[in-house]
């Protein structure tokens, strides 16, 4: 291994391979910074994500990097509630949810060096004064701080996310924060000087601001922008490109006076407004000739090719005339905020469109199914459970801690007996281990020792490696390999009947196999584990028409164009193309899994979409998104 001078942190060799052919060709990156202002939660990450994707359309190789300025070293040990999911790449690492619109957009693999926390570059500086590297000079922000973010930029940006050999072309940045927060600071010192660094023809800064609209007045105002740009200004960092969040279009005055007041010009103004489906962000940015103005700033406006991007625009369309319903419940920990379970929405709509279906999320939290709140609040239980019988599949994605655990197991139990469409993914494969030991089996003590450290039935314990004392890093995480021990089972046909597949796993505890023989006997059957045939990694039920619980999370490869085999199958089944789709499932291979050329809608294409914002029961809604329309 080697260590990257200026960030004390281990590279592996393709990142030095990147750095010496960039040095040997003398290629020099290009670096697009993203920041917000006025607000958080305009939809920086959907900006960065579109911007990347225009690049990439324009036939430049593109990179995404994430800074987080919180302290945490990444976002494994933080509540959904509080940062939405934590998604995990193939590496293993527990980065922000914005990577996944990154690795959705743009189809590419990112790392976890990609998502730049505060945690870890102060941690890097402080082993780097233990171990006396700074020869007894004192330790500061500046110059200390900022230069092992720089460098940090620089290394990470080098490292091919592509599947292709040497360096991609432009670096998309994305600030996490808005601006003038305190803990933002040190990194847009570091970012104006690496600006000047660079060099003006290497740089491009785009400001996401908020222009909103009062209800009393009925105008655009621009006040708030004026502010965040001149508070930008003033810490050294001028703007190329202004992206004006708002709810309608902006009108010529509004832009001619940003422009005036601003300093940008007019022409690199740009009205990012709500639209029926996220895919028409990209489209948007084009018709303003956005990428026009990056290019320009980059050197780059006569050496590329115009942006293609004609089947995105007509996957945006088809999106928008989606009408036939098909009604997921999602049964959940943390209903409140749909950004904990974005990637999962992410990977239904990606199936739902691939079926010509338009979805629909049923939010059921599990505790309400329970028998206890039967007792308090009996409205309550009866609207989950109205929710949960008005739906055509039934999901329960993954989760820790035990409150909610025993609804989780009861709408397992009703999707099984009921023969609707089940899909149980990490906690939601185990309690459906949980439930057919306790239904099955008739043992009714059965469950897990997260839950219950003292059962006799034991039906899924803790790792062996796992640790009980540290939290963070500390699960079994990343890529693992998963071997199919049946060829005629659902999930086998569904990944195109190959020997074994790769997914990302993100957990600590797993079935028992002391109990698997006892439970295949009963009708279970454990069709994927690991490589030891210790580990448990699919389960299915064969009498049912689709009844599938996955240790991994399948949800975290799922791109539109090419949707997780998995969830194609639930959306398949709780419309009526699951026989067809298996029929044909021996068809072109797309993400690992194999789609039926006989389903419109499907496409070997690859990077089309993304799922974001709040949904609520009955609609997919959010920022950037109408009332009506699908967030995707």
């Amino acid at each position: 291994m080697c260590k990257v001078t200026g960030v004390g942190n281990e590279t592996n060799e393709e990142e030095v391979k990147a750095l010496r052919i960039n040095k040997k060709s003398g290629k020099q990156m290009k670096y697009v910074l993203v920041t917000g202002g006025v607000v958080s939660g305009l939809g920086k990450g959907v900006t960065a994500s579109s911007i990347g994707l225009l690049l990439q359309a324009c036939d430049l190789r593109v990179t995404s990097i994430k800074i987080d300025p919180y302290l945490n070293t990444d976002a494994g040990t933080m509540s959904p509630f509080e940062h939405g999911e934590v998604f995990v790449l193939d590496d293993g690492g527990e980065v922000d949810l914005d990577l996944g619109n990154y690795e959705r957009f743009l189809d590419i693999k990112l790392t976890r060096d990609h998502n730049i926390t505060t945690g870890k570059i102060y941690q890097s500086v402080i082993d780097k004064e233990r171990r006396g590297d700074y020869l007894g000079s004192t330790v500061q922000v500046v110059p200390h701080i900022t230069d092992a973010i720089q460098s940090w930029i620089e290394r990470v940006a080098a490292i091919p996310v592509d599947g292709k050999e040497g360096s991609p072309d432009v670096c998309v940045i994305e600030l996490g924060g808005t601006i003038g927060d305190i803990e933002s600071m040190p990194y847009i010192e570091a970012l104006g000087q690496f600006s000047y660094r660079v060099g003006a023809g290497n740089f491009c800064l785009i400001h996401v601001s908020l222009v909103p609209v009062l209800n009393v007045v009925g105008e655009p105002k621009t006040k708030p922008t004026q502010h965040s740009v001149r508070g930008l200004r003033s810490l050294g960092l001028i703007p190329n490109l202004l992206a004006c969040r708002s709810t309608t279009e902006l009108d010529v005055n509004v832009k001619e006076k940003l422009s005036r007041f601003c300093h940008v010009s007019l022409q690199n103004i740009v009205s990012l407004y709500d639209v029926p489906n996220i895919w028409h962000i990209p489209l948007l940015l084009r018709e303003q000739k956005a990428h026009e103005a990056i290019l320009k700033a980059l050197n780059l406006l006569s050496i590329v090719r115009k942006p293609a991007l004609g089947e995105w625009t007509a996957m945006a369309k088809r999106c928008d005339m989606l009408h036939e319903p098909v009604r997921v419940a999602m049964v959940g920990k943390y209903t409140g905020l749909s950004d904990s379970y974005l990637s999962v929405l992410k990977a239904l709509l990606h199936a739902s469109v691939a079926c010509r279906r338009k979805l629909l999320i049923n939010w059921v939290s599990a505790s309400d199914l329970e028998d206890a709140t039967a007792l308090e609040s009996p409205d309550v239980n009866r609207a989950a459970w109205n929710s949960l019988k008005a739906a055509d599949a039934v999901v329960v994605p993954g989760g820790f801690g035990d409150r909610g655990v025993e609804g989780k197991i009861i709408a397992a139990k009703y999707a099984r007996e009921n023969d609707i469409p089940y899909l149980g993914i990490c906690l939601g494969m185990q309690i459906a281990v949980i439930d057919y030991a306790r239904s099955v089996l008739d043992l009714q003590n059965a469950n897990s020792t997260e839950f219950d450290p003292e059962t006799e039935n034991p039906c899924v314990i803790f790792m062996p490696e796992g640790s009980k004392t540290h939290m963070g890093g500390t699960m079994r995480l990343g890529s693992r390999r998963t071997y199919f021990h049946a060829t005629d089972c659902k999930s086998a046909q569904l990944y195109g009947n190959q020997s074994f597949i790769d997914e990302r796993h993100r957990h600590r505890y797993e079935v028992n196999p002391n109990m698997v023989s006892q439970l295949e006997k009963a009708g279970l059957s454990f069709t994927g584990k690991d490589e030891s045939g210790e580990r448990m990694q699919i389960v299915e039920l064969p009498s049912h028409p689709y009844f599938v619980g996955v240790q991994f999370h399948p949800e975290f490869k799922s791109r539109p164009g090419k949707p997780s085999a998995l969830f194609l199958g639930l959306i398949a089944a709780a419309s009526g193309q699951l026989d067809g789709l298996l029929k044909k499932s021996v068809g072109s291979k797309i993400n690992g899994c194999s789609i039926s050329k006989g389903i419109s809608g499907l496409s070997t294409h690859h990077r089309y979409g993304n799922v974001n914002g709040n949904v609520n029961v009955g609609s997919f809604d959010g920022m950037y998104s109408n009332s009506n329309g699908l967030h995707v």
